[in-house]
């Protein structure tokens, strides 16, 4: 599901909602300055970094909707006062959201929905059905590709899911940005895939399950087909291993979803420095 259709099941199950924004952010904090959550009756959308901080707005935003205030701040030293030890001091807004307000709201969540990067997991095996679940709760556009119905009827609802009968095409046309994720029950199908993925030099994460025999085999298959040896250098070959190795699907996917992340964090940022510096907007809490 992604936040927008949570946004929008949870404005239509709370009628009275607070909007508490951090507004300034002075030394450690739990989350950025632009950090929102919602709080209804008994319900939330977001988080401002839990922990003390987060409870003491939330049930100043529940005095207020019982009180029927629109709007009131907050300015919050996060120390031993509330039992906090980060030693930052923020700001937080309180405000009443109206239908202008959700109509904003909904508006900004969808920009922030489309602007996630893109993940294509390529094969809904045992482990591409576990680090599916995993990368559904994490800040990406997640989509599962395969050749075989019946192991994408497997995946847990709400996964977008697709099959295809030439997987590779589908790294061809994918938007700029796109993390790969090669986990398919054919070698040479992993192969193609990858060949196609190694050439676009805008992704963050190449990465393609299985062992140092299969590196070896796809190295000397890509340098034989043409590829450029240096390409090598991007594809991580065994996925999630991280010195462990563990073989337990579970175990893979929850590594190579760390991974995942480090590569696509590490390539925004050199984005970041590579352009002028701008504001990077509202962050919302998740």
């Amino acid at each position: 599901m992604t936040r927008s259709s949570e946004l929008t099941s949870f404005l239509v199950t709370n009628t009275d909602v607070i909007v508490c924004e951090l507004t300034s952010v002075r030394g450690s904090s739990p989350r950025e300055q632009g950090t929102f959550m919602l709080v209804g009756r008994s319900a939330l959308f977001g988080t401002i970094g839990g922990g003390a901080l987060e409870y003491m707005v939330i049930e100043h935003a529940r005095r207020l909707i019982a009180n029927g205030q629109a709007e009131d701040a907050m300015d919050v030293p996060l120390g031993p006062e509330i039992g906090q030890c980060c030693g930052g001091r923020v700001g937080v807004s309180l405000a009443y959201a109206d239908a202008d307000k959700r109509v904003e709201l909904a508006k900004l969540v969808a920009e922030v929905d489309a602007a996630l990067p893109h993940v294509y997991v390529f094969g809904a095996g045992h482990v591409g059905r576990a680090l599916a679940q995993i990368l559904a709760i994490l800040p990406v556009q997640l989509e599962v590709i395969d050749t075989r119905r019946e192991e994408l009827e497997l995946l847990p609802k709400g996964i977008t899911a697709r099959i295809v009968a030439m997987p590779e095409a589908v790294v061809r046309s994918a938007p700029q940005g796109s993390s790969f994720v090669i986990l398919t029950h054919d070698h040479a199908l992993d192969f193609l895939i990858a060949q196609e993925a190694l050439a676009r030099l805008d992704a963050p994460y190449v990465g393609m399950v299985g062992s140092q025999t299969k590196r070896a085999k796809f190295s000397s298959w890509f340098k034989t087909e043409g590829g450029d040896a240096r390409a090598l250098e991007r594809l991580v070959l065994p996925i999630g291993q991280h010195g462990l190795g563990d073989k337990r699907p579970a175990v893979i996917a929850a590594l190579a979803a760390a991974e995942i992340m480090v590569h696509i964090g590490q390539r925004e940022a050199e984005n970041v420095r590579a352009r002028t510096p701008k504001s990077l907007g509202v962050v919302i809490g998740r």
